[in-house]
């Protein structure tokens, strides 16, 4: 076994995986503020000396307003989540939190929307140019 656990492949990964996975149920059990509202954790990224995570969050509604409150909600109680992730986790380090709105999803739906309608538009029949193309090929004889 190496001394140094930073060496260790995926470790990084995987405690990342496991502060998501004990955040989410902290902010769900432990977390009263009704401010937070409904929040889905999409990506926890932590550095290589597990000293800050920055913690990836969406929310059910995105309006700017719902975001900037939740926003300064987890960032208030970040201590709090701390606390109890250290209750959880036992890792040397325990890291400092930082949240962050994932922008990921609304991209993903505008990106989505910009397609569809790019594929309504390219399907619309042109009534001028649907004249059916004549075979110009020549019959091959045997």
């Amino acid at each position: 076994m190496a001394k140094n656990s930073k060496l260790i492949p995926g470790r990084g990964l995987r405690v990342a995986d496991q502060i998501q996975r004990d955040l989410s149920q902290i902010i769900f059990s432990e977390l009263k503020d009704p401010r937070v509202g409904m929040i889905t954790l999409t990506e926890v990224q932590v550095t290589p000396d597990y000293a800050h995570a920055k913690v990836y969050f969406t929310t059910l509604r995105d309006s700017p307003e719902e975001i900037k409150i939740t926003l300064a909600c987890l960032t208030k109680t970040a201590g709090f989540l701390r606390m109890h992730l250290g209750k959880r986790l036992h890792i040397h380090t325990l890291p400092q939190l930082h949240f962050v709105h994932d922008v990921s999803t609304m991209r993903g739906m505008a990106m989505s929307k910009l397609i569809d309608a790019a594929i309504a538009t390219s399907a619309k029949p042109d009534d001028q140019d649907a004249t059916p193309a004549e075979d110009t090929a020549p019959d091959s004889q045997d």
